[in-house]
């Protein structure tokens, strides 16, 4: 009998997915250190490799490796652009037909791929150069943006009631707080009593009982019909999505495209910042005057996660007393707030109480993605996601290359203006949402805007 539960498959990836980021920033750290200044770091060392005296050769090397890690960063990142961008879309397009497990089947066999190739390259001391190669060939299959964007595709074809779908939607951001809150807490911990490779190895076996449990024990909630099991060619097979993707537009009346494309690009926009500049965190812990190690680096990333859960327990909250627009002008305007205050942190006290303002940063992201489902019938939620996966992949990709540049550009003058700059960008999806607002705007609008477009859709059919 098959599970009709996501949720297993969402705390497994999010488990590899957390534990990867920090473990591989600092791997790489380590890496370009020894490389640099010719001498290791102890892993089990308690005394931190950072120097605050800025007169002293060891701070400008530091400096220096801050460069050489934020550009390798950039290098990755942008080696899994392409891929990302035609996978993600191709999958949870196809989706639709061919049923939601194949984004996630294919998107945590690169996972595995790609944890398996850090393992052994932690473990022979391979050049670290090579994670490049693996960034794009991972993509390929699909990233962690393609697995969710068909995790929350899952669920909207289960959910019929409106307000169900925007709680079952923020329960994987809830469930995603407390997996990342607790992987957070102990990546430290992991890397002082394991090291690189045993923890890399215990991020493939968690993939690997991810892999069987999609595969073996998932239900599919949708399947595909006889008029798709027809073969066709690749070209016609991308010509078929970019069609579905333009009727997804066409098909809807004036208001409500301007409504689709107006929650999209404030998605998009907030998307870009909170994902562009989530990797500068580690690099700003790591250097002067915080000087953090991994312990408090693991401490970090449990605090920042905890917004995960908060975000939850927000929605669920707020959802009584006002509309969903309104609960992401709170995300937004807190975690702007958060970006202003860590522009200015330079003790560790200060630099674990900015965190606080980071507590309803979720909400955006989980309450305008439910707007959007609400939109769209339920034939074309896999489109939407697919749409909506494509636009995260490319400006996550593009938040992150720009990001880590401005970083590399500034770290040497001013580390913090980053953030500044992440709190005035923030700016952009308030204004999104004000004309949204402004356009008379309301819960009910949604069903409606719906129901009309498919009454008129089986009137032309």
């Amino acid at each position: 009998m098959k599970i009709p539960w996501v949720e297993p498959a969402i705390f497994l990836s999010a488990f590899a997915m957390t534990l990867t980021s920090p473990l591989t920033t600092q791997y790489v750290y380590r890496r370009i250190w020894e490389e640099t200044s010719n001498y290791s770091i102890a892993i089990d060392s308690n005394i931190s490799q950072c120097e605050k005296n800025k007169s002293s050769p060891i701070f400008v090397l530091q400096e220096e490796i801050q460069k050489k890690v934020s550009l390798f960063n950039l290098q990755m990142t942008i080696s899994g652009l392409i891929p990302g961008l035609v996978s993600t879309f191709i999958l949870l397009s196809n989706s639709d037909h061919q049923g939601r497990k194949l984004p996630l089947v294919s998107s945590s066999v690169g996972t595995l791929a790609s944890s398996v190739w850090l393992c052994l390259l932690s473990y022979f001391a391979l050049p670290y150069q090579l994670l490049i190669a693996s960034a794009f060939l991972s993509a390929l299959c699909g990233n962690y943006t393609t697995f969710f964007g068909g995790c929350v595709a899952y669920i909207v074809d289960q959910c019929k009631d409106e307000k169900q779908k925007t709680i079952r939607i923020a329960v994987l951001d809830f469930l995603l707080g407390v997996v990342t809150g607790l992987t957070g807490l102990s990546s430290g911990y992991f890397i002082r009593e394991l090291g690189f490779e045993w923890s890399f190895l215990i991020i493939s076996l968690a993939v690997a009982v991810n892999l069987i449990y999609i595969l073996f024990f998932l239900g599919n909630p949708k399947k595909e019909s006889s008029s798709e099991n027809v073969p066709i060619s690749c070209c016609e097979s991308f010509k078929s999505l970019f069609h579905r993707t333009y009727m997804l537009f066409k098909n809807s009346s004036g208001k409500r495209q301007r409504l689709l494309c107006w929650l999209l690009f404030t998605m998009t926009t907030y998307f870009f910042v909170v994902i562009g500049v989530s990797p500068i965190f580690i690099l700003y812990e790591l250097d002067s005057p915080l000087c953090w190690n991994e312990v408090f680096i693991g401490y970090g990333s449990a605090l920042g996660s905890v917004s995960f859960l908060s975000s939850f327990l927000g929605i669920w909250l707020f959802s009584y007393c006002m509309d969903d627009i309104h609960m992401a002008f709170i995300g937004i305007v807190t975690t702007m707030t958060g970006m202003a205050l860590t522009a200015f942190a330079r003790t560790t006290l200060m630099m674990l109480l900015v965190r606080l303002p980071f507590l309803f940063t979720a909400v955006p992201l989980s309450v305008v993605r439910s707007m959007l489902s609400k939109v769209v019938p339920s034939t074309e939620q896999g489109t939407l996601f697919g749409c909506i996966a494509f636009l995260e992949t490319l400006g996550g990709v593009a938040a992150v290359s720009v990001f880590n540049g401005i970083y590399s550009a500034t770290v040497a003058w001013y580390p913090g203006f980053t953030f500044l700059l992440c709190a005035v960008l923030l700016l952009i999806p308030v204004i999104s949402l004000c004309v949204v607002r402004c356009t008379n705007w309301n819960e009910e609008s949604y069903t409606l805007l719906t129901q009309e477009d498919s009454r008129g859709d089986a009137a032309d059919g």
